[in-house]
């Protein structure tokens, strides 16, 4: 869980800068927006400590994502130091139940595939949710390519290492 203290929980990851007043794109994770307590911060690690951050602003993009403000982050290079890290909350600052734990496609984002041979793919950049054939956009030898997320394709899923194994058929890549 990158260092966070036990009391912590993972709630989302930045996937990118937006604009240059600091904004970010947040993924969210275990917990959805609605569950956020704006009165309490949120936290990033930052050499193995947690540092507070409040948002600021808040404007909600589709069902998993967000454009957060955060306190302290004031330009575009603020906002990119936190791309790819990992957002978490204060269990008990947190609003709703959580009782849906289940790792869905888009909390893959940022997440390592490797090959049955455990040889490095590349590292999942975003999500396509194409009906009926969901993929993954992966980071491979400097290109974007698509790979279709199928259940027969996945061999093993390592949520502390943030590894995906997958068995792919010949020539998909």
């Amino acid at each position: 869980m990158s260092g966070a203290p036990s009391d912590f929980l993972r709630i989302a990851r930045v996937l990118k800068s937006y604009g240059t007043e600091g904004e970010i794109l947040a993924g969210f994770r275990e917990r959805g927006v609605e569950d956020l307590n704006l009165e309490e911060p949120v936290f990033i690690i930052f050499d193995g400590l947690p540092v507070p951050f409040f948002i600021e602003s808040l404007k909600e993009k589709g069902t998993s994502k967000a454009l957060l403000h955060l306190t302290g982050v004031h330009d575009l290079t603020d906002a990119e130091e936190l791309v790819g890290r990992d957002i978490f909350a204060r269990k008990d600052s947190l609003l709703g139940t959580g009782e849906d734990d289940d790792l869905s496609a888009e909390d893959l984002i940022g997440w390592t595939i490797q090959d049955k041979d455990g040889h490095t793919i590349g590292e999942i950049t975003d999500f396509e949710p194409i009906p009926g054939n969901p993929c993954l956009y992966v980071t491979h030898e400097g290109q974007t390519v698509m790979i279709p997320l199928h259940e027969d394709f996945i061999i093993d899923l390592d949520e502390d290492s943030m590894v995906l194994c997958l068995d792919l058929p010949e020539g998909l890549i």
